[in-house]
């Protein structure tokens, strides 16, 4: 493994210990996909350091717990922003 990812790796698990941020969070900020943040913590990062890979192990498995109590509200939001966008598109063409 590439020291690169193995730092990252570590500053991704620190990260989520101090923020409890979701995955999704997490990946916009270090500007990566959402797979590889879950690649990174769950199969990187027990390698790299166990015992912060149990403390972020629990952190993932809490928002696991409570998502369906969001109700897909990440989605929600992201295609209420996408038909905002289209309405704004749609108003901007007809103008022309």
């Amino acid at each position: 493994m590439h020291d690169y990812i193995k730092e990252r790796t570590i500053r991704i698990g620190r990260c989520v210990v101090e923020t409890r941020n979701t995955v999704r969070m997490i990946a916009k900020e270090f500007g990566v996909s959402k797979s590889t943040v879950h690649k990174d913590l769950t199969e990187r990062l027990p390698e790299i350091n166990p015992e912060l890979a149990n403390q972020v192990k629990s952190i993932l498995e809490y928002h696991k717990s409570v998502r369906h109590l969001r109700c897909g509200e990440a989605t929600k939001i992201k295609y209420k922003k996408y038909r905002s966008q289209q309405k704004n598109d749609t108003l901007v063409s007809t103008r022309s």
